[in-house]
């Protein structure tokens, strides 16, 4: 089976800065890898280059074995490519319900008319509904997005994400941001969607004590460079893992 995901040999450099060097990626369908890595690493340098956000400088992206690298972030999200951000990317004066209704209507390329009160789009609107259940927010549906704790913003954001029936799931660093009483909603959230079995996930995060329980693999970027990729229990018993990135963080949390 091929991999849905895949990059090459991928490195971008800014000036005499090389902020991704020759990092190789594989994501089997329906996986979930999480990259982990200290700040600064190239995490989220190395998502804008899975995105199309950024373009390298030498090196090749795949998804279903198709090569992306000159696609645009457009493109990618109409092969079914779907990205958050640690900005939450919604409209603000828009309800819960609606950000995800319009998500909807985007995929289903449905213009919307003004003439028109929205609830004649019926079955947009259930499926909006749906998708507010599956993320934990049917009880705020009919509040101005700008209202929502960020917690739940992100939690919008990828109820929006999966209005567009996207395969690949891109997730930087879900929990940025938001309060510690909120992390275990966003990643009952993520957890859901990975127990549906029907979409792959790639998630930058640099808490790994957040992300071991989730993953199938982990990667870890460190100065830009791949250091490690492997099942959570090779990466905690990875002594170079642990002595470029952890600190020991696994022996005294045993």
């Amino acid at each position: 089976m091929k991999p849905i995901l895949e990059t090459r040999d991928l490195t971008i450099a800014f000036g005499g800065h090389t902020a991704v060097n020759g990092v190789d990626l594989t994501v089997p369908p329906r996986h979930f890898k999480s990259i982990i890595g200290p700040n600064g690493a190239g995490k989220t340098t190395f998502f804008n280059l899975l995105s199309g956000e950024l373009k390298p400088t030498r090196g090749t992206v795949w998804f279903k074995g198709q090569d992306i690298t000159s696609l645009s972030p457009y493109e990618r999200t109409r092969l079914g490519i779907g990205r958050s951000f640690q900005i939450t990317n919604v409209f603000p004066n828009l309800t819960a319900l609606e950000n995800v209704r319009l998500a909807v209507q985007s995929r289903e390329g449905i213009r919307y008319n003004v003439f028109r009160h929205f609830t004649a789009y019926r079955r947009l609107e259930e499926e909006a509904q749906e998708l507010l259940h599956t993320v934990l927010l049917s009880d705020v549906a009919g509040s101005p997005a700008r209202m929502l704790a960020h917690g739940e913003k992100r939690k919008l954001e990828i109820a929006m994400l999966l209005a567009l029936n996207a395969e690949l799931l891109l997730l930087d660093e879900p929990t940025a941001g938001i309060s510690m009483e909120e992390v275990p909603a966003i990643l009952e959230v993520i957890r859901g969607i990975k127990e549906r079995g029907d979409r792959s996930i790639v998630l930058i995060e640099h808490k790994m004590e957040m992300v071991l329980d989730l993953s199938d693999s982990l990667m870890v970027l460190f100065n830009g460079k791949l250091l490690a990729d492997g099942s959570p229990q090779e990466i905690m018993n990875n002594e170079l893992v642990q002595s470029a990135y952890l600190g020991g963080f696994y022996d005294d949390a045993s």
